[in-house]
Order: C-alpha cells, then sequence, then structure tokens
C-alpha cells in the first residue's frame, strides 16, 4: 500500500482501517499445532545503485537486464523500465493524476500494475509500455507477484489471492501467518524458487512465506541497511511513510534488490 505522504498524520488511523478490508481470509491455521517462530534471514550487501527520490517505490521486478518499477501518490504515479545504471530505456508511463499507482508484476510478456483505491489494474506490453488492457478489481491494490499459473495479489491484510491473468478473477485466497497469528499489512511481494518474499508495511522487515500454506518461514530485519549502504539522510526521518518497500529478485546474479519509498539507493543483496 502505500498512504500518501500527506497522510503521514494519521498513519495509525489508517493501519486500522486496513487490518483486513477484505474478511475474506482462509482459516488455514491449525490450532492444535504448534507453529514455529520464523528463523532469522541476516544479509550481506552486494553493492548499490542510485534511485530516483521522487519515485515512490510500490512494485519492482527483474525482466532479464531491464528493472520494472511501479511508482506512487496521486499526480506522481508512474510504470518506468529502468537498465542497470538505473537510467530509463523508454519513456515513463504516468497515471492520470486520480491513479495512485501500486504494486506490478509482469506474466506472459505482459505488465500488470496495481492501482491502490480506484479498482482498476493495467496491462501494458513489456518492450513498448503501450497499455493493452485494463481489469475490474473489487479490493484496494497493494502488492503484486506471480508463479508459473497466476498472479498473487495482497490488499494489505493478511491475504494472497491467486488471480487469473486472463480475466483477474480469483481462484484460491491464502491467509498469512506466524507463531502469533496472521500477518497484516503485507505489502510487496516478490515470488523466488518456490517462496514469496513480502515487505510488511511501517516496519523494516521482509518475510519468507510458504505459498500454498501462508506460513512465515523467516524473517529478516533491514532497520540497518541504510546505514550499511553508506547512507546518513534517512529519507524515514523526513516523513514517516518513505519506508522500505520494492524487493527484486534477479535471477542472473542471484542476489535480490531492495529499496523504499522516495530512497537515495537501491540496494544489492544476498539473504543469507
Amino acid at each position: 500500500m502505500s498512504i500518501p505522504k500527506y497522510f503521514s498524520g494519521l498513519l495509525i488511523i489508517v493501519l486500522f482501517a486496513c487490518n483486513n478490508n477484505t474478511n475474506e481470509t482462509e482459516t488455514n491455521v491449525d490450532t492444535n499445532v504448534v507453529i514455529p517462530a520464523p528463523s532469522n534471514l541476516s544479509f550481506d550487501i552486494v553493492k548499490t545503485y542510485p534511485h530516483d527520490t521522487s519515485s515512490y517505490t510500490q512494485g519492482l521486478e527483474w525482466n532479464g537486464n531491464i528493472l520494472i518499477e511501479s511508482t506512487g501518490n496521486y499526480k506522481e504515479s508512474k510504470l518506468r523500465l529502468l537498465d542497470t545504471n538505473m537510467k530509463d530505456v523508454i519513456r515513463p508511463v504516468k497515471l492520470e493524476d486520480t491513479y495512485f499507482g501500486e504494486g506490478a508484476t509482469l506474466f506472459d510478456n505482459k505488465i500488470y500494475q496495481l492501482t491502490w483505491k480506484e479498482n482498476k489494474v493495467f496491462v501494458y506490453d513489456v518492450k513498448t509500455l503501450k497499455k493493452l488492457n485494463e481489469f475490474y478489481w473489487p479490493y484496494e491494490g497493494w502488492g503484486m507477484t506471480h508463479n508459473d499459473t497466476a498472479i498473487i495479489v495482497n490488499t494489505g491484510g493478511s491475504n494472497l489471492y491467486y488471480v487469473d491473468p486472463t480475466n483477474f478473477k480469483v481462484n484460491k485466497t491464502v491467509g498469512i501467518y506466524d507463531n502469533n497469528g496472521y500477518v497484516s499489512n503485507v505489502n510487496e511481494l516478490e515470488y523466488v524458487d518456490g517462496k514469496i518474499y513480502a515487505n510488511v508495511y511501517m516496519t523494516d522487515d521482509i518475510i519468507q512465506i510458504d505459498p500454498v500454506s501462508g506460513r512465515v518461514l523467516a524473517k529478516a530485519n533491514l532497520s540497518n541497511i541504510l546505514i550499511k549502504a553508506g547512507v546518513n539522510d534517512d529519507p524515514r526521518l523526513k516523513d514517516p511513510g518513505n519506508v522500505l518497500n520494492g524487493i527484486a529478485y534477479n535471477k542472473k546474479t542471484k542476489s535480490f534488490f531492495v529499496t523504499g519509498k522516495d530512497w537515495p539507493v537501491l540496494i544489492e543483496l544476498k539473504f543469507k
């Protein structure tokens, strides 16, 4: 998700209201089974890259050597294709001022981009960014990724929705949980080697999720990542909405790339 900058003062109210905005969580937790706590993921930084500080990052995904980035905020939302030097490959698509861009993913040579409250999903050609189609989505749009057969969407609660890419209809819903219960405010998503990695909104955590059961398998705390990356001017101190958000996995380098909303850097790292 993503609360625009001018909503920062209403943070507590918004988080309470968004706890589970669809009320359709599948009860996939057996209360008779002891659920292990997530293991800890540590990380090493490989490299840092410049990141446009006007990019309120919502979605991030590699397509070969091209990085797809979807950004938010009304009147500022864009879809971009960036090269390895973080320069635009072609002219970005700017959404109409009434749309707030959210998560994005690539499926079958088409880029799907969510909107926050506008119930729209835009579909673009992966090379030209020409808009090919749009779908109706009945909930809020937050994060998005995909496996081999489905697009996987979340709405800021504790659900993963497995959606048919041809019509954007929900085929399956999986609840996300750990040893303390259901985990809400799940945001940007990335599907990697049979696991889903996700930002937890308004935290510095990335969680690793079993996409079948919904159980959180591991957790990484990235609260010190900007210091480790040599950034002294932390954007989170200027605006609490400038949180960690954006996960992309590069298959060639077998490394993750993370950033945040209006952050000055994109950080390549490896979990261990």
